[in-house]
């Protein structure tokens, strides 16, 4: 290893560590995913399709990456399945240095009609899940941190959470801002557990969630030609902002919200993150 490479493997290598990752096999998650394999992780997927989960696994272990996956089942949407999918992460593991918790669902709908049924489904999954799989993952969080080494806490939020605007996602936006929230009070009560806690505000990045407007390479382009950058995100966005946070290099950093946006948080020209869709 030259110097360079050991340079930068200081800083952002997560090499011998163990992470989970909700909502791994697809969009977002399977960016976080990939890069902690790639930098040496041994990175545990769940969602709902545990199938799923374990295909993405066999792909990611096939890249010859420094790091491995496994997938399992875990439906984050109740209290019991909270429950299980924890007492699934302390099956495999005495000890979880990195929990990313990026499971979450939306619901689009007019004002007049939007159903109670979509707002407590999606607050109770974005919000409430987050809050109780870390509160019964905490013991091998700690377990896993040191003084100059703490576990990390990544939440997946959006720029949807701090912009007021809803495209008709009134409880998506919504439960996302309180992730915002909630991240700033687990940071202020866990960084003296040696755990940092932050979160993402992506814009529009290729995903199960925002296939109806970047499935399409006609979409991808007319999506991304709203962001002042110009376009959409890419997996390597997510693949180094999640590196910087649980590397090395990101243990002085909690309570904080990193846009990953091209831009949208800073600019007064659109209203929306996404073009009309017929």
């Amino acid at each position: 290893m030259d110097f360079m490479d050991a340079y930068l493997s200081s800083l952002f290598s997560v090499e011998g560590k163990t992470a989970l990752v909700t909502g791994g096999a697809t969009g977002i998650g399977r960016m976080m995913a990939e890069a902690l394999v790639n930098a040496g992780a041994r990175v545990l997927i769940c969602s709902r399709k545990g199938e799923h989960c374990e295909a993405v696994a066999e792909q990611l272990n096939a890249l010859g990456a420094a790091g491995s996956a496994e997938g399992f089942a875990a439906d984050l949407s109740s209290e019991t399945g909270v429950k299980a999918a924890a007492e699934a992460v302390t099956a495999r593991t005495d000890r979880l240095h990195i929990l990313a918790n990026n499971a979450g669902a939306t619901w689009g709908a007019d004002y007049e009609t939007f159903p109670r049924s979509a707002w407590d489904k999606v607050m109770n999954l974005n919000v409430t899940s987050i809050f109780e799989l870390t509160r019964n993952l905490t013991p091998l969080l700690e377990a896993a941190a040191s003084d100059d080494d703490p576990a990390r806490v990544i939440n997946t939020a959006s720029v949807m959470g701090i912009m007021p605007v809803a495209d008709g996602c009134y409880s998506y936006s919504t439960s996302k801002a309180a992730v915002i929230h909630l991240t700033k009070i687990l940071a202020n009560e866990m960084t003296r557990k040696r755990i940092t806690v932050n979160a993402f505000a992506p814009g529009p990045f290729p995903s199960k969630m925002t296939a109806f407007a970047t499935a399409s390479g006609q979409g991808a382009q007319a999506t991304g030609a709203m962001n002042p950058m110009g376009r959409i995100g890419r997996p390597a966005d997510i693949a180094a902002a999640t590196l910087f946070l649980c590397g090395h290099g990101g243990s002085y950093v909690t309570g904080t919200t990193i846009p990953l946006d091209g831009g949208y948080l800073v600019h007064t020209g659109e209203e929306s993150l996404f073009p009309e869709v017929d």
